[in-house]
Parts: structure tokens; sequence; C-alpha cells
């Protein structure tokens, strides 16, 4: 099998420098770009496998590269941000990153990550899943379980700890009907009696003012009349 190649993609020079070399050394090609014009322009003419994508850069920021690859490749990106840029990591896995590395990146994890992607991306055929293990999209829902966050719509919004403990059990879950009682011991660990539906009812209440766009008409998180709570599914 060819050796695989990387598009190492960064306005600061010695950062595209340290990381082809570390790649190189890993054994794969390497090409570099300095801006997201010029990304493109490399992706144009050459065959890719996956690219480590600053953020910020001049010309055309690596936000906007990413919306414009998108439109015709789904191979892996990986989002090389600094600790400062959250809301960039942010909008970069709702625009269709894979993944995100902070700089300054620690060698060994950036190597396994690209590993990670690539191996992913060929058993799929060469075409990259849209999920991982650590995010859940559920239509204009995304839950990403590292960094605990919620996005609705491109929009993050911010949870208490036992209202993103609910949502998760039902985005691990969709479809599936919960009585009050199953939540609450699920979520608040502990054995239901019976005071919990009202508690629930209110978390609940909370989840909907947060992620619905009018709760009177629920898009996700809808009743099941005597019974309990569920999540709609929908496709990405």
């Amino acid at each position: 099998m060819d050796s695989e190649t990387i598009l190492v993609v960064d306005d600061n020079r010695e950062i595209v420098y340290s990381i082809s070399e570390l790649l190189k050394y890993e054994g794969y090609q390497v090409l570099q770009a300095y801006d997201g014009m010029e990304a493109l322009e490399v992706m144009e003419k050459n065959k890719v496998d996956l690219i480590l994508l600053d953020v910020m850069m001049p010309r055309l920021n690596g936000l906007s590269a990413l919306m414009k690859l998108r439109e015709k490749s789904r191979i892996p990106v990986i989002i090389l941000s600094a600790k400062t840029e959250e809301s960039d990591k942010v909008s970069g896995l709702v625009l269709g990153a894979d993944d995100y590395v902070e700089k300054p990146y620690n060698p060994a994890e950036l190597i396994a990550r690209v590993k990670a992607h690539l191996r992913r991306y060929h058993a799929w055929g060469g075409v990259a899943p849209k999920t991982d293990e650590d995010r859940i999209v559920n239509g204009g829902l995304i839950l990403d379980k590292k960094q605990r966050i919620v996005i609705v719509e491109g929009e993050e919004v911010r949870l208490t700890a036992t209202e993103y403990k609910i949502l998760l059990l039902f985005m691990e879950h969709p479809g599936q009907v919960f009585s009050a009682e199953q939540i609450y011991e699920n979520v608040w660990e502990e054995e239901a009696n019976f005071t919990v539906e009202n508690t629930v009812m209110v978390h609940i209440r909370h989840i909907r003012e947060k992620i619905e766009i009018d709760t009177k008409k629920p898009r996700y998180i809808k009743v099941v009349w005597g019974i309990g709570y569920k999540i709609e599914r929908y496709a990405e």
C-alpha cells in the first residue's frame, strides 16, 4: 500500500515544518500550505488522505476553507487550535471537522489521532463517517462527550450537570421511552420514590427551554402520555 498523504495547513511556517518532519518520520507523505486558499489549490492537484488545518490564517481562514472542502470531500480533517480558541473548535466540529488538537500539541497524541482517523477513513471505504464515539448527532443537536458541551443549530447552549446527563441518556437511546423513575435512577443514581416525577419534569422543562425553538411544539424531547419521555430520532 502506498504511503498516505497528509496536508499540513498553518500560516506559522515553523509549525508546518515541525509537524511535517514528525509525519515524515512516521512514514507519511506530506504536502504543505500556509493559508486556506493555498490548501484548496493543493487539494485540487493532489490526492490527500487527511488534513491538519489551522484556524486563524490570512486570505482564507481554516473554517472557511473547511466549509468549501466539505462541499465535495469527506476526507478526515483535524483542526489545530490554541486553547484560547474554544469557539473555533466548536465551530470546526459543527462545520464538519473530525477532531481537534490543541496547540502546543503533544507529538505522540497528534500521531495517534492521525493514525486513528486514517484507520477509520479506510475502514469506511474512503468515506469518513460523520460522527465518532465522542460526538452524538441527532438532527441539529450535537452532544460532544469529550468536551461535555451541547450545540443546537450551530450555537452552544449551557446545561447544568444534571440536565446534561438527562440529555445524554436520551441521545444515547433515540426513540426509547423512559419513565420518570428510570430517568431519575439513571441520572441521580438513587432509588426512585413517588416524589421524583415532579423533579424530572422540572429538569425536562429547563432542557426544552434551552434546546427547543418552540417549547410549546418541541421537536426533540417528547412526552409519551402515561409512560414518560423520549427524544425523537432525526437524520444528520
